[in-house]
């Protein structure tokens, strides 16, 4: 609304709102109408501003709408009903006469992607690590590797201020993407002040995110005894954006006492679990022992014994896969079949950017082609009883709604459910990547890329518009995240040269 608009004028009719928005008769503001007002009015609350607060109604008009949700369903040409931050209807043809009407015609309308790993402290050192595996095997060409360059080399020179940017542009690089859920895997918590930081620019990044507190490698006191602290502080109440889990790393000493903190806690345990850490032994004396529950998230979960998998799905633990890091970095095959055979809650996570996109189209093609991949060599081997071939709307599935499970946020977002927050989408589907649309499901995951990411938003706050991430000074973060790299790559002793 405008300065020159009444409190009851309904934002389509606001000539600051910008050319997504259109009155409910159905007309639409031409681009140049729009840029024309944005030139010569001053806009005191235009729909982005007033978006996910108390009272505002928002309709998002004739999209494609894509639930995720059976109960919910599907349609063609669908509504979906947003008032403060929560959904409060989803169907054919909503009439809602006091909504500011979001024209999603051309757009698919779906629930925001949901990452359960990724090592977001990283996130200036993309592509660094490329070709990288992830331990040292002996070989020459494998001497620098990502345990060795990374988590004893790199993240030993981090101040918190390099945790705080590489937190905030890495969230804001996945919201820009559709991620509008993370759990954050830092093990940067080198003091109190580094968990302070990684917190703190998870929170400025505007999306819901989940603080995974795992190690560090400094003082020796924040790590695990920190978590009563930051519980306390940060996370006191779980009605927030923001929630806690407890990183317990097997291959750590001393890991049994972060998992009794984080149970007393009443958190969520998680724990990266791979064959070439050599944690299979342990991982199976633990199976046996009975200490696995639906509180833990098991990452990866590469290399276990059929006894392990089995306690692990009878607990109702929950599994996340980072489907091209594993094939990439050698942590092991990417157990899709056997998660999927155990009938086991699995998600899909983007693991580290030192080596991999964190992108979810990404992520989701991975998932599909290689348990199709798998599935059709046995067939194409004579077998009968091959696997049914994964859908491209399993894949969305366990981008999203899988994901909250994993997370205990189902009941909070992964679909697009009236009475759950507004963690929604909108995605262009008359894009020459897309056009002409034939299969929604089919789109989203073997075509669109990031840049088919129009509209996000977040418990009903519009935090991208128009393909505009909005509230960040995008040059300047960029600056400081640069300046970052320089001194973490100085303080390493690392050459920074593009082509090595």
């Amino acid at each position: 609304m405008c300065r020159l608009c009444t409190p009851a004028t309904p934002i389509a009719k606001c000539p600051g709102a910008g050319p997504l928005v259109r009155a409910a008769s159905g007309e639409t503001s031409s681009g140049a109408q729009a840029a024309a007002s944005a030139r010569t009015h001053v806009t005191a609350a235009s729909l982005p501003d007033l978006s996910g607060q108390k009272g505002t109604r928002i309709l998002i008009k004739g999209g494609v709408v894509m639930s995720v949700d059976p109960a919910v369903g599907n349609f063609a040409v669908g509504d979906v009903l947003i008032e403060g931050d929560r959904i409060l209807e989803v169907g054919a043809n909503i009439q809602a006469a006091d909504a500011h009407v979001i024209d999603a015609r051309g757009k698919i309308v779906m629930p925001g992607f949901i990452d359960t790993h990724h090592h977001q402290f990283e996130t200036g050192l993309r592509s660094t690590l490329s070709d990288a595996i992830v331990v040292n095997d002996g070989r020459p060409e494998n001497a620098r590797n990502y345990y060795e360059a990374m988590l004893l080399g790199f993240s030993q020179h981090y101040r918190p201020q390099d945790v705080y940017i590489n937190e905030l542009y890495g969230g804001l690089a996945q919201l820009d993407a559709g991620v509008t859920t993370v759990m954050d895997v830092s093990q940067i918590h080198h003091s109190a002040e580094h968990s302070d930081a990684a917190i703190e620019g998870l929170r400025d990044a505007g999306r819901r995110g989940v603080f995974g507190y795992f190690e560090g490698w400094w003082d020796g006191k924040e790590y695990p005894q920190g978590a009563r602290r930051i519980r306390e502080r940060y996370f006191s109440s779980d009605d927030q954006l923001l929630t806690m889990v407890m990183g317990g790393e097997i291959y750590i000493d001393g890991y049994q006492e972060a998992w009794k903190i984080g149970r007393e806690l009443d958190l969520q345990i998680a724990l990266h679990v791979v064959t070439t850490f050599g944690m299979t032994p342990t991982f199976d004396a633990l199976a046996k022992s009975g200490v696995f529950g639906p509180d833990n998230i098991f990452i990866h979960m590469t290399g276990m014994t059929d006894d392990a998998w089995k306690a692990a799905a009878d607990a109702g633990a929950h599994v996340s896969l980072s489907v091209p890091i594993e094939m990439h970095m050698r942590h092991g095959q990417p157990p899709i079949q056997k998660a999927l055979d155990l009938g086991m809650s699995m998600s899909l996570s983007s693991d580290v950017e030192c080596t991999m996109s964190a992108d979810f189209f990404t992520q989701m093609r991975a998932l599909v082609t290689l348990q199709r991949m798998h599935a059709n060599e046995l067939a194409l081997g004579g077998a009968q009883d091959f696997p049914a071939l994964m859908k491209t709307a399993d894949a969305i599935r366990h981008a999203t709604i899988e994901g909250a499970r994993g997370l205990r946020l189902d009941r909070k977002t992964g679909s697009l459910t009236p009475g759950k927050q507004a963690d929604i989408l909108l995605l262009d589907a008359e894009a020459i990547n897309v056009a002409p649309l034939n299969n929604a499901a089919g789109a989203v995951v073997t075509l669109m890329d990031r840049s088919n990411v129009d509209t996000v938003m977040v418990a009903g706050k519009i935090r991208k518009w128009q393909g505009q991430l909005l509230g960040h000074d995008l040059a300047k973060l960029r600056r400081e995240l640069e300046e970052s790299r320089d001194y973490i790559f100085e303080k390493a002793g690392v050459q920074h040269d593009l082509f090595a």
